[in-house]
């Protein structure tokens, strides 16, 4: 949900995600040169209050960067109050929230010098907000419902040091402090869905690749015990193989007849999908990029969707058929498209179309070759964007989409990878794409933070979500997400399943919120591994600026992506 509020100082925003809200900013055109004159930064105050409509508590926002030469001594890792130091910039993101839950954000501007600042109590706006549950509410209006549940996917963190000491997260115990942390709701939703199927009136329809986090395999377990009809397509022909063929062994799957080994070569076994079954009916579906791994869950950033609308779960369904009958590619690819074709164009406003592969054909000749028709496809839904973008790479980065990026023009759009930029791989040289990977910050890197741990868990170490945002915080947002890597592969030979969503604002906002989180994250530590590497690191990087035009000034610079993110992200 979206919040907009104005006086006569400021103007706002808040978009309102489950468990993440972003604030967006901006004077008044009238006053913002006056107001910009001594301009230190920004106080934020949050007041929660219960369900019943009374004031939790009232806090100050912090943050890790405070003035270089106020509150000496403080131990490494220190969050700070923003009203003793500051935010320098024009958005922030408060990744405390809860679900579900009334907030009420006063942004206040503040003046002075660091150690005697004026809080300008008279100018504050406040913007009175309420999270989206994690569950969503009501009959939707006749459209499809979501629920959406982000793991948190940076286990390199200041909060992971700060809180848990940079522990070996002790995956044997998803109740232990850390692995809920971790979890951020992901293992617990993915439970609650499996658990739905609570007895004979009920069946389960699992198709998966990564098959061995036992805690989720033995709830599949307690649901055929339960009576529930369950059937599991798992990979049997990869390395995980061993590991999935274990887990299955320890839970008494495999005894009940209740797993269905997917065998072919051609690809790779790639789907994460359950079908919810209702007196035979397909009644939801969960969908997404998580394995049903310990790493998957608990370490890089993963998302789990569900979408409770029969048309959709029964797609899902029939899919699931297919893949039970061990197909081939060459055999799935006049299926899948019968059954998923290709949207001509942007799909019908306030839908949701499944597209599953392999569905495009390999060409014969592969160097230089063009994409295949589904990655052109979102390739050019990429392009259309008028404002943002957010896209997520967990491997390499399609050429089809390299030439979007590379051209010029006043979109911002937002890049994660989970690793740096390979060879043949380029961004091309517009401002206004904004790229970070994956990484942590390692021993002194930056003052006066922690240093942070690797993600013990994965190889793909921190981005493995498969989703992209086009203009999310417009009116028509369109949000893709799913299994698939945006990846040729992924089209033509892999089992994948996307969902395309139209015109869902309250999905929308909550992958963006929870991609700003990530990114952002991401994106510090990327810049200071970058400078460092080049020789470049700057040992006042992590403190404040005591001189206002020093970090206004690329706020309303035209050239800077951060003025384009100030206006589109406060709205109009």
């Amino acid at each position: 949900m979206r919040y907009p509020r104005h006086n006569a100082v400021l103007k706002a925003r808040a978009i309102a995600g489950t468990h993440v809200v972003v604030l967006a900013w901006d004077f008044q055109r009238e006053v913002r040169t006056q107001r910009l004159q001594g301009l230190l930064g920004f106080a934020i105050e949050r007041s929660e209050y219960d369900r019943e409509g009374r004031r939790i508590e009232t806090y100050w926002l912090r943050g890790m960067k405070r003035f270089k030469n106020k509150d000496k001594g403080l131990p490494a890792g220190t969050p700070v109050s923003s009203a003793e130091h500051p935010i320098q910039t024009f958005q922030w993101g408060d990744y405390t929230a809860k679900a579900g839950r009334r907030y009420r954000y006063r942004i206040v501007p503040v003046y002075g010098q660091a150690k005697n600042l004026l809080l300008d109590l008279a100018a504050a706006l406040a913007l009175p907000v309420r999270t989206e549950p994690d569950a969503a509410q009501g009959s939707g209006g006749g459209r499809p419902r979501h629920d959406v549940y982000f793991n948190r996917g940076v286990i390199g963190s200041q909060a992971y040091a700060r809180d848990f000491d940079n522990a070996v997260p002790d995956v044997g115990n998803p109740q232990s402090p850390e692995m809920q942390w971790l979890s951020h709701g992901l293992f617990e939703g993915l439970l609650g869905f499996i658990a739905r199927a609570a007895d004979q009136r009920f069946g389960l329809r699992a198709a998966v690749y990564e098959f061995h986090y036992q805690p989720v395999v033995n709830a599949f377990a307690a649901a055929l015990e339960a009576g529930a009809d369950v059937k599991i397509v798992y990979d049997a022909a990869s390395d995980y193989r061993v590991g999935n063929e274990a887990a299955i062994a320890a839970a008494g799957l495999d005894a009940h007849g209740a797993v269905v080994r997917r065998t072919v070569t051609s690809g790779i076994r790639h789907n994460k999908f359950i079908v919810l079954l209702q007196g035979g009916q397909a009644r939801a579906v969960w969908t997404g990029s998580t394995n049903i791994s310990a790493g998957g869950i608990f370490g890089h950033s993963n998302v789990g969707h569900v979408v409770w609308d029969r048309a959709v779960a029964a797609k899902y369904l029939e899919y699931w058929e297919r893949l039970s009958q061990n197909l081939t590619d060459t055999k799935l690819r006049p299926l899948n498209n019968a059954a998923t074709p290709l949207p001509e164009g942007l799909p019908t406003e306030g839908s949701v179309t499944p597209l599953f592969s392999a569905r495009d054909v390999k060409p014969a000749v592969t160097a230089g070759a063009a994409a295949p028709a589904t990655l052109q496809w979102y390739a050019e839904r990429m392009a259309e964007a008028r404002q943002i973008v957010c896209f997520t790479v967990a491997f390499n980065l399609d050429a089809v989409f390299q030439q979007v990026l590379a051209r010029e023009n006043d979109v911002l759009r937002y890049v994660i990878k989970d690793d740096p930029l390979g060879s043949g791989e380029s961004l091309g040289v517009d401002r206004d794409v904004i790229f970070a990977s994956g990484g942590y910050l390692g021993p002194g890197w930056w003052a006066n933070f922690l240093a942070e741990r690797d993600n013990p868990l994965n190889s793909n170490d921190y981005i493995h979500t498969k989703f992209m945002l086009v203009d999310p915080l417009s009116d028509d947002p369109l949000v893709v997400t799913g299994s698939a890597n945006f990846s040729r592969p992924s089209q033509w030979s892999n089992d994948e399943n996307m969902l395309v969503i139209r015109g869902d604002t309250r999905v929308a906002d909550i992958y963006f919120g929870e991609y700003m989180r990530v990114f952002d994250h991401h994106y510090a530590r990327y810049i200071v591994r970058k400078l460092l590497a080049e020789g470049q690191a700057d040992p006042d990087a992590g403190y404040l600026k005591e001189d206002p035009a020093a970090w206004t000034r690329a706020h309303f610079d035209a050239r800077s992506y951060k003025s384009k993110r100030r206006r589109y992200f406060v709205g109009p």
